[in-house]
């Protein structure tokens, strides 16, 4: 028998078996680095014949560079570039069939909206001198260029850097149809972004022969009036077929400021811009200067029109209501009655180009936004911005500003909707919540103190408190959410203090909660839908849910004791009206982006909004300085001659003695601080319906003690 092997051998041949492996491992690792070194020695020679030098190593690094930095760049706009696209995927071809004419609560027409087909006059049957004159005005190179016209950029840079003032625009019509068909007129970047790709998009998928046409019928022209074609008929009361050269240059003129040049409003200043235009006709040489020296010689007559402005901020957001309430409905020409109130709507308008061309310099403040809703519920005046014709970007409804302070008022509602009264005593001491230390305005400390003087006095600690340990963030967002706040409303813990975006109608919609003794859900614009042989679509009073109870009757009777006291000893005290019982509270967001007041009476709510389109910071302007005193003013007169209703739960127009001598006071000094005002204030170059309406308001009302921008602002809470 041959004896099996021992261990010994084993070992061996195991050894032997890695000392083969190792060999193998070596021996193939030297001869890939081997190869390796070849096939590099190779490829090395091979590219060598492809080395340059002097100047053209430079171009090649420079291609190279080139390549690399468009790569980089072509990846970068195309992330750009999808927010934008996303746009073009809804319908929007189509073009709406509805034709509404508008009445406002007194049975006067007011305005007409929607665009029938038949309206739409093809470019090819319209004069050529009202083609040329279009384009010598807004993009002479129309034909030319792809969207973006750069050279036509250049010379309007150049031409505004030697004017030092804007002169001419630098957008093309392409340009101004896609604001005009996807976009907003919010100035934004990222709105000038969108708007160079879908001039891209536009340019690459429709013929410039309809370019032209959408902007031709979709551009509002002043006067209520979008297209060229109504605009005609508004202003020369006939078809744009019909227009000689002169009255094609007067329209050419509108696209720029419509509400500036409209000739029924300004009839000089449209005659000098459409003598620009014929200028622009010679300079572009599409005519002589003898083809159009008639026009010049011969300025358009217009028909005589009402130069009363067309509420067309109100009629927007009115339009927009009646396309929800009629989208089922087999008519779409129909006649809408509102409960816009003309009177109030010029007083709201007044009191806002009042203030900003008082004070919007030194406050470094632009813009600004009103909306007015009686008790009731009917919205009775809508002011998106200054001026349609420059913007018809409706900064009541569609913009979405930090609400600051103003948004306590949800707060402290939810609080006393829980338990809480005006006399409970809570802690104003620092408070942190996680990472978050909120402190209250100018570094100011607090002690203990009573709800309602936490609230009148506007301290930060105490809403921020009342949220992180009673209430939590979920009861305030639904409760703002069910007294009328349709902005989507951030759940996070700054919301407490204002950081979420709320929209001026938003405001005014929750505040009116309070002296509807708790209602909501009564907000109307549109009474009824009838059409023209008489058959009622929709009826407000019949047709409409139900008003819905979202606070109690004890804790709007809380809330109402607490914001009455802001305009007396608070921080609005500028917005106190002598002789009236209002409540309401002020906002202020972070770095002074936005200042509000948000207040009411027995009678009527009132939101104010001022600030920048651009969102720069305001020069330290607070709700409680101007937006106080717009609200103040607008509220006067809309309080003249009419029956003084109550607040819920104020029996008495003051909470106590001290209030009520302070506020005696305040009545006594109102008269000589209107008078200081009055003579400081340089008065306005207005039509003579609106100087009538200001000398009214000079006359019929006192103001409230109002100080001076430069002075010392009360303590308000700042974000």
């Amino acid at each position: 028998m041959v004896a099996p092997p021992g261990p010994g051998k084993k070992r061996n041949r195991i050894a032997a078996f890695l000392l083969a492996v190792d060999a193998w491992l070596d021996s193939t690792l030297y001869e890939a680095g081997f190869k390796l070194r070849e096939f590099w020695e190779s490829a090395t020679i091979f590219f060598r014949r492809f080395r340059v030098k002097g100047w053209r190593r430079g171009l090649i690094e420079l291609l190279s560079e080139g390549f690399f930095l468009g790569t980089a760049g072509a990846v970068l706009m195309l992330a750009l570039a999808i927010p934008a696209f996303e746009e073009t995927g809804k319908d929007w071809r189509a073009q709406d069939d509805f034709a509404i004419t508008f009445f406002d609560r007194y049975g006067n027409e007011i305005g007409q909206r929607g665009l029938i087909q038949r309206d739409s006059v093809p470019v090819d049957q319209m004069p050529d001198h009202v083609i040329k004159s279009v384009l010598a005005t807004e993009d002479r190179r129309f034909f030319e260029h792809f969207g973006i016209d750069f050279l036509g950029l250049i010379r309007a840079m150049t031409e505004n850097m030697r004017a030092n003032s804007v002169v001419q625009g630098g957008s093309s019509i392409t340009q101004q149809l896609a604001k005009n068909l996807f976009l907003s007129n919010e100035r934004t970047l990222e709105r000038k972004i969108k708007e160079a790709f879908l001039a891209l998009w536009l340019e690459a998928n429709l013929s410039k022969k309809e370019i032209l046409q959408l902007y031709l019928d979709r551009s509002y022209m002043g006067g209520g009036t979008f297209g060229i074609e109504a605009a005609a008929d508004f202003y020369f009361d006939k078809s744009v077929r019909d227009l000689d050269l002169a009255e094609a240059a007067m329209m050419a003129g509108l696209f720029k400021a419509p509400s500036k040049y409209a000739p029924h409003i300004n009839l000089p200043a449209a005659r000098a811009r459409a003598n620009i235009v014929l200028s622009n006709l010679v300079d572009s040489h599409f005519m002589s200067e003898g083809q159009v020296l008639q026009a010049r010689r011969h300025p358009a007559d217009v028909v005589d029109r009402d130069n009363t402005k067309s509420p067309d901020y109100y009629l927007d957001w009115a339009f927009e209501e009646v396309r929800k309430l009629a989208a089922k409905s087999r008519q779409h020409s129909l006649i809408a009655h509102t409960t816009f109130d003309p009177n109030i709507q010029q007083a709201a308008e007044e009191s806002l180009e009042f203030h900003l061309r008082q004070y919007g310099t030194s406050y470094n403040a632009s813009q600004g936004a009103i909306v007015v809703i009686e008790n009731n519920g009917a919205v009775r005046a809508i002011v998106g911005g200054r001026d349609y014709g420059a913007s018809q970007f409706n900064r009541a409804t569609k913009a979405l500003r930090q609400s600051g302070s103003s948004f306590k008022a949800y707060v402290y509602a939810a609080a006393v909707e829980h338990g809480f009264t005006p006399d409970t005593i809570v802690s104003g001491a620092p408070v942190s919540w996680g990472n978050w230390h909120p402190g209250n305005y100018n570094g100011a400390s607090a002690g203990r103190m009573s709800l309602t003087t936490a609230f009148v006095k506007s301290i930060n600690t105490v809403p921020v408190r009342l949220a992180k340990d009673n209430l939590g963030i979920k009861p305030i967002k639904e409760l703002a959410e069910a007294m009328g706040v349709e902005s989507p409303l951030e759940s996070h813990r700054t919301m407490v203090l204002g950081t979420s975006g709320m929209t001026v109608m938003d405001q005014a919609t929750g505040y009116s909660v309070f002296p509807q003794d708790g209602m909501s859900g009564t907000r109307h614009g549109l009474t009824q839908l009838v059409t023209h042989t008489g058959d009622v679509i929709y009826d407000f009073a019949k047709d409409s849910p139900a008003p819905h109870r979202v606070l109690s009757e004890q804790a709007t009777s809380y809330m109402n004791t607490m914001l009455v006291q802001v305009p007396v000893i608070g921080t609005a005290r500028r917005a106190a009206l002598p002789g009236i019982v209002s409540g309401g509270k002020t906002g202020t967001s972070q770095s002074y982006r936005d200042a509000w007041y948000v207040g009411f009476t027995g009678n009527y709510t009132a939101a104010v909004w001022i600030g920048n389109d651009d969102y720069t910071p305001t020069r330290g302007m607070t709700g409680g300085t101007m937006p106080a005193m717009i609200w103040q003013r607008l509220m006067a007169y809309a309080h003249q001659n009419i029956d003084l209703k109550p607040i819920p739960g104020i029996a008495h127009p003051f909470v106590d003695a001290t209030i009520a001598a302070k506020a005696q006071e305040a009545a006594k000094a109102a008269a000589q601080a209107q008078a200081d005002r009055e003579a400081a204030e340089r008065p306005l170059v207005l039509s003579n319906g609106s100087t009538r309406l200001l000398r009214q308001m000079n006359q019929k009302f006192l103001s409230a003690p109002t100080l001076r921008p430069n002075t010392k602002p009360e303590t308000v809470s700042s974000l």
